[in-house]
């Protein structure tokens, strides 16, 4: 693929995605050196999160790496990373608040999770398959004119688009949950609540970075698709 549009949609995005990575490293950095005034460490603070919204078959456990933290509904587990685990630090409570806002979602049966679940299996198998299948569909179409493949690869890349705007909603929903519980419950002091804001603010951009992102690439193909077709009549 190189369509001089492509190439520069592609190159936005990943400029983009990069700016905003790098803003959400450094403002953890800098958060994971503020201590919490409570002293609790990131997993006390799960702990707590999940108590006190009636959540008791959730286990709160380390996983390796750096942002590596998430929720695993299957086995209902709150994983967070080594850092994030033992660290005393407003970046280690909002981080672990916002999975356990994950775990709170699960518990009350929040629409837009469930659907996010369902559509893991569907979009895993897109994933595997969209990028040889659009290679396939635009080759098939250049040579014969023959369209259907290269629409069979637009709509997996539309489940996988779908799939990008479902998590935006699930993650911000995680981080209000958090934020409210960090606030109501007085966790933290105003300026502790303002970095863990902060920080979760930055994380949530990542994913509206993916979603149109995913988008742009999506109405690209659409553009190809519908410009052949025109070209035929």
């Amino acid at each position: 693929m190189h369509d001089p549009i492509y190439i520069a949609i592609t190159a936005v995005i990943f400029i983009v995605s990069m700016i905003v990575q790098g803003q959400l490293k450094s403002k953890f950095e800098l958060y994971s050196k503020t201590s919490l005034s409570n002293g609790m460490s990131g997993k006390e603070i799960a702990e707590k999160m999940l108590r006190d919204n009636g959540i008791i078959d959730v286990q709160v456990i380390s996983t390796p790496g750096m942002l590596t933290d998430h929720y695993n509904p299957e086995n209902k587990t709150v994983n967070l990373s080594e850092a994030v685990y033992s660290q005393r630090s407003t970046a280690a409570a909002a981080v672990a608040a916002h999975e356990c806002g994950h775990a709170v979602q699960h518990a009350v049966g929040y629409s837009m999770l469930q659907l996010r679940s369902k559509l893991v299996p569907v979009v895993s198998i897109s994933s595997n398959l969209l990028q040889w299948v659009l290679l396939a569909g635009i080759a098939i179409m250049a040579f014969s004119g023959n369209t259907i493949v290269l629409g069979i690869g637009i709509g997996l890349f539309a489940l996988t688009t779908l799939f990008a705007f479902v998590t935006l909603p699930v993650e911000y929903d995680a981080s209000n949950r958090a934020l409210a519980w960090l606030e109501n419950n007085q966790i933290v002091r105003p300026n502790e609540y303002n970095e863990c804001k902060d920080a979760l603010t930055w994380a949530a951009r990542t994913y509206l970075v993916a979603a149109l992102g995913s988008l742009a690439q999506l109405l690209y193909f659409l553009m190809i698709l519908l410009g052949n077709r025109r070209g035929n009549n």
